[in-house]
């Protein structure tokens, strides 16, 4: 699993686990959800720290508590 779709399988779990959706929890970062979008459909190929750091305000949870599972300890190049 490359970097982009870890984020991609950890956002996913996050919206299960708040049981609610992307739209939902990037308008609650501050951000559009396109950003969000472009990156689970592979149209952004680079996932930005920021991007995930307004979702995860959006979530409620810091940037620790979304890098922390073990798909993220050594993900393949992109």
């Amino acid at each position: 699993m490359n970097l982009n779709e870890a984020i991609i399988k950890r956002i996913e779990e996050i919206c299960i686990e708040l049981e609610s959706n992307v739209c939902d929890i990037a308008l609650k970062g501050g951000m559009s959800p396109s950003a969000i979008y472009d990156l689970i459909k592979g149209r952004t190929k680079c996932s930005k720290v920021i991007t995930v750091k307004r979702f995860c305000e959006g979530a409620g949870i810091t940037l620790s508590e979304f890098f922390d599972r073990d798909y993220f300890d050594s993900p393949e190049e992109d």
